[in-house]
């Protein structure tokens, strides 16, 4: 496996302009803008031959930019062994998240929303399935009750209930506010777990 370009040779000088043209990139997605490689190297002040050796791509540039690219676990170092304790922690992180980085999880949405046909479904951020991870992880307690499978579901279905998605609709719509808009999406997080205890996870589960 070959060396990423930043990890090779003057590696602190690189990193500098990662940093810039990841900064960069972040502030234009703030602004509802998807960045390009050759936009976000004039913005940072970086040669576009250089910008390029660190994002051959814009999809590379958008993971990049990402809010949640650098997160492996949102549960707390002292996590709780009690599922619904562990699960309500990680909702609270991601719910925080998403209100904290709004304006650039929207323009992620909308980009998401607009892909070209021809474009893999997977290569925006908000189409990784971060998150299913993240939800699996505080979940895992519950092996031995729920199977892989019913697990997945589970994480599937909360996940659909607290994204930048839900936000929209709970704002926009709902006129909740972000604070009240937060509450309602750990309810329903907790809503769901207390339904597939009862009754079994979602029937996606059969998959």
């Amino acid at each position: 496996m070959s060396t990423p370009y930043k990890d090779a040779g003057r590696t602190g000088q690189k990193r500098r302009t990662f940093e810039a043209l990841v900064a960069a990139a972040r502030e234009a997605v703030a602004a509802g803008e998807a960045p390009t490689v050759d936009g976000t190297a004039a913005a940072a002040g970086v040669a576009r031959s250089t910008a390029y050796r660190y994002f051959p791509s814009q999809r590379e540039l958008l993971a990049a930019a990402h809010p949640e690219t650098v997160r492996q676990s949102l549960l707390p170092a002292d996590a709780p062994e009690d599922p619904a304790e562990r699960l309500d922690a990680v909702v609270l992180e991601f719910t925080s998240l998403i209100v904290n980085t709004e304006a650039q999880q929207r323009t992620m949405l909308r980009l998401s929303l607009e892909r070209d046909p021809a474009e893999p479904a997977q290569a925006l951020p908000l189409r990784q399935g971060r998150a299913i991870a993240w939800i699996e992880e505080a979940l895992a307690p519950l092996q031995g009750t729920l199977s892989g499978p019913g697990i997945r579901a589970l994480a599937l279905a909360v996940r659909s209930a607290i994204g930048i998605e839900a936000l929209v609709w709970l704002t926009d719509i709902g006129g909740l506010s972000r604070e009240q808009a937060m509450e309602s999406m750990r309810w329903s997080a907790q809503a769901l777990l207390r339904q597939a205890l009862v009754s079994g996870p979602p029937p996606a589960a059969a998959g």
